[in-house]
């Protein structure tokens, strides 16, 4: 499974919990779809548990998880620099 469906498949399960049932492309907004602030927080927690990653302090931005892609960017650079 790439980052892009791993990814997807974290926004969807919490989306679902929202009682949205849309899928978002990569590039759809995440709070647009229907995330609050909370949820941006449990999602960045969920993508460490994920990949096991640590997201570093200052690439903790509204920008870095707006979208599914932006997120699997900021997933590809963070792997890169642990």
């Amino acid at each position: 499974m790439s980052s892009i469906e791993r990814i997807t498949a974290i926004a969807v399960r919490m989306l679902v919990k929202r009682g949205v049932n849309t899928i978002p492309a990569a590039g759809d907004n995440l709070r647009d779809a229907g995330l609050t602030s909370l949820d941006m927080v449990n999602l960045m927690l969920a993508i460490e548990g994920e990949f096991d990653i640590e997201v570093p302090q200052s690439a903790m931005t509204p920008e870095n998880f707006d979208t599914v892609a932006a997120i699997a960017n900021l997933v590809s650079v963070t792997a890169k620099a642990a």
